[in-house]
C-alpha cells in the first residue's frame, strides 16, 4: 500500500509546538531576574539622591562654618577687629594695618565667590541667595576703602561673581575708586 492518500503514507502537518516546563521555568526565571535588576537599579537611584542631598548639606555646613569663622576671627582679634572698624570707617591706616584690612577683605571676597558658585550649582535656592546678596550689598557699601578695594581686584575673580557684585554697588562705584592707598 503506499499510494498517496494511504493511512500509511500520510504527509506530515506542521503542529503548534508548545513550551516543555523547563522553557515556561525558564522564561519566568528570567522576568523574575530581570526584575530584579530593575529593583536594584531603583535602590542604586535612590541611593545616590540620598547621597547627593548629604554632600549639599555637608558643603553648606562647610560655607557656614568658613563664615562664622571669617566673622570669630574679627570678634576675636581686638586687633583685627579695630583694623576693619577703622578700615571701613575711612580712617587712616598704617600699610601693615592696611595689609590686613585688604587681606581680611580678600578672604570675604572669596568666600563669596564660592556661595556664587554654589547659587550656580543648585546648592542655594533664589531667596536664600538674594538675602546672601544683601549682605555682600551691606558689607560693601559701609566704606569707600572696601569698593576701591574691589575694584582694584575684581578681575582676580569669576567673571560671573565679579558681574554680580558690580550690580550691587552704585553703577559708577569703580569709575569713582581711587587707586591704592600709600601712606
Amino acid at each position: 500500500m503506499g499510494e498517496a492518500g494511504s493511512p500509511r503514507t500520510r504527509t506530515p502537518r506542521t503542529e503548534a509546538k508548545l513550551p516543555s516546563r523547563f522553557e515556561r521555568f525558564s522564561g519566568w526565571l528570567t522576568l523574575a531576574a530581570n526584575l530584579g535588576v530593575l529593583g536594584g537599579l531603583i535602590v542604586v537611584i535612590l541611593q545616590l539622591n540620598q547621597n547627593e542631598k548629604m554632600i549639599r548639606a555637608q558643603t553648606r555646613h562647610e560655607l557656614s562654618s568658613e563664615i562664622v569663622g571669617l566673622l570669630h576671627g574679627a570678634a576675636a582679634d581686638e586687633h583685627l577687629a579695630e583694623v576693619m572698624y577703622r578700615g571701613y570707617g575711612g580712617e587712616a591706616l598704617s600699610p601693615q594695618e592696611l595689609y590686613v584690612f585688604e587681606m581680611r577683605l580678600n578672604a570675604l571676597l572669596r568666600y563669596w565667590e564660592d556661595v556664587h558658585y554654589q547659587y550656580r550649582m543648585g546648592l542655594y535656592d533664589e531667596a536664600e541667595f538674594s538675602r546672601q546678596k544683601m549682605a555682600w550689598r551691606v558689607s560693601m557699601i559701609r566704606g569707600e576703602r572696601a569698593i576701591a578695594y574691589w575694584c582694584r581686584v575684581r578681575d582676580l575673580y569669576s567673571a560671573g561673581f565679579a558681574s554680580e557684585m558690580d550690580g550691587l554697588l552704585p553703577a559708577d562705584a569703580c569709575a569713582n575708586a581711587q587707586p591704592r592707598e600709600t601712606e
